[in-house]
């Protein structure tokens, strides 16, 4: 059994328009959200053996966050380039690439592809996952390489606004 956490990346900044998009920083709610579902990863004690993320600075930032409310090593965050703007096909075989010793993997990327790959692994309506969203899923499988439909299990699917007491 292996374990997916598919984290997508804090909100962020769409205040200068001239910016390309692999480089939108986070928003003042990107930047509260990131360490909040961090420390909340923390108290469920998510320790991923392995962090993989789009380089793309709002989700390197994300990543950066989370990695260290979760004490996992930030020279040790695998960066992907394919992540950045990855459909389903690319998501599964950064997966599949997964070495068999890791039991615990996190992505950290972008909608709409992880959405799909959450509905894709687990063959239900996921919908959405939200900025700084996790959807976290076991793998029945001993290898990542047979990652694949219909073989995740859902485990837990957080975000900010679950928590939000208005203020939005």
């Amino acid at each position: 059994m292996k374990r997916l956490y598919l984290v997508r990346h804090a909100k962020s900044s769409w205040k200068d328009p001239e910016l390309d998009d692999f480089d939108r920083p986070l928003n003042k709610r990107g930047k509260r959200d990131a360490p909040f579902m961090g420390q909340r990863l923390s108290k469920a004690n998510v320790r991923p053996d392995l962090i993989i993320s789009s380089p793309a600075k709002r989700a390197a930032k994300t990543a950066k966050i989370i990695a260290a409310q979760i004490a996992y090593p930030l020279k040790k965050i695998q960066w992907i380039e394919s992540l950045y703007a990855a459909g389903t096909l690319i998501l599964l075989q950064i997966l599949r690439e997964i070495d068999d010793s890791v039991e615990q993997a996190m992505l950290v990327g972008h909608n709409p592809g992880l959405t799909l790959l959450a509905e894709l692994l687990t063959s239900e309506a996921v919908d959405n996952i939200p900025t700084s969203g996790v959807f976290a899923l076991d793998l029945d499988l001993g290898s990542w390489t047979q990652a694949g439909e219909g073989n995740g299990i859902p485990v837990f699917f957080d975000y900010p606004k679950k928590h939000s007491t208005g203020s939005g």
